[in-house]
């Protein structure tokens, strides 16, 4: 069994690691930390772990954390970065959902984060883990930042498009929208029922912090020579609780038919247990990847013209966060890459 401890355990992502982790056949979570919720019984916060979870939570010691083999951490950004040496120099392998270290650009992630990086050093050696791009470098990692919920939803969207060069990457466009999960579990104005239902509202519409993070991952896939990926993002919150759609726009470089579209799409992730290419004409659900570690796809173009349209939905807390991070531990343990992730959606 392979130890696991998360630091930071009382938000969503936390929750969502716990609740997968509570039926994955070989990994049992040993620790889980909070310095504000200390001595507390993990199910009494969340009702919904009771017969499945026994811990307490307790504070973050580094010789407690040094005992499991691997640590998750699910903490806002810049905890990860006094958290994490210590343990890295232990030997134990650190998958970090929060975004430390996602950014190799120092000066770009101290801009977008509004403070002074802790550990420059690292987030050079961080291995992006975004598993259809980088599975070979996850493997063998020491130090997985797991990708963004915005992120991984337009990077996979567009990776089929830019990594065959059809498109010109100096134009994309993506407009997405995400459930109010996606802010965390914090206690804001904007997000409280009376204020977010029967409302939809765009948001950082002039810059989000994911941006860099998308349009770094883009560029890794792009062909030799080719100009880097330029994105207009406009990031939208819709009234439920969970799950992302992207609506991806890009113009052909040339002419593609509706076949050749689809096959390119079909091809690039017939191997990948976690993308789901639906068939042409389809228009993805965020319902149908609920509580999965799923991304369905969609692709097509309107009319026939040049504007080239994919679709991608995924759950944000899932495959745009805590299911994806135990995706990168399998991959990590060398263990079947699906272990513990196999559940259907949840309908209706």
């Amino acid at each position: 069994m392979i130890k696991v401890a998360i630091v930071g355990g009382t938000g969503y992502t936390g929750l969502e690691l716990l609740r997968l982790l509570a039926i994955h056949p070989q990994a049992e979570v040993t620790a889980i930390t909070s310095r504000s919720r200390k001595g507390t019984r993990v199910a009494a916060l969340f009702p919904s772990l009771r017969r499945h979870c026994e811990l307490v939570f307790c504070e973050p010691h580094i010789d407690q954390l040094a005992d499991c083999d691997v640590v998750f951490f699910a903490t806002p950004h810049g905890a990860a970065q006094a958290q994490v040496p210590p343990l890295l120099e232990r030997g134990i392998r650190v998958i970090d959902l929060s975004a430390d270290f996602r950014l190799r650009d120092i000066p770009t992630w101290e801009r977008w984060y509004g403070q002074a990086h802790g550990a420059p050093a690292l987030a050079q050696e961080a291995v992006y883990g975004l598993p259809e791009v980088n599975r070979a470098e996850i493997a063998g990692a020491q130090l997985v930042a797991c990708p963004g919920c915005y992120p991984t939803a337009i990077q996979l969207g567009w990776i089929p498009l830019l990594e065959a060069d059809v498109v010109e990457p100096e134009g994309l466009i993506a407009s997405a929208a995400s459930g109010a999960s996606g802010a965390g579990r914090q206690g804001k104005t904007g997000l409280i029922l009376a204020e977010n239902s029967d409302n939809f509202r765009a948001y950082c519409a002039s810059g989000h912090r994911h941006l860099p993070e998308i349009e770094q991952g883009l560029s890794r896939v792009q062909p030799p020579g080719a100009n880097p990926a330029q994105v207009t993002f406009v990031p939208h919150l819709l009234p439920m609780v969970r799950g992302i759609h992207a609506t991806l726009l890009a113009q052909a470089k040339g002419h593609l038919s509706a076949a050749e579209l689809q096959a390119l799409f079909e091809n690039r992730y017939r191997d990948e247990p976690f993308v789901d290419v639906l068939p042409p004409g389809s228009h993805p659900e965020t319902r149908s990847v609920r509580g999965t570690n799923l991304c369905r796809l969609s692709v097509m173009q309107p009319q026939g013209r040049s504007t080239l349209l994919v679709m991608s939905v995924i759950d944000n807390l899932a495959k745009g966060a805590s299911a994806q991070a135990i995706q990168n531990m399998n991959i990590m343990f060398g263990l079947s890459e699906t272990l513990g992730l196999e559940s259907p959606a949840v309908l209706p």
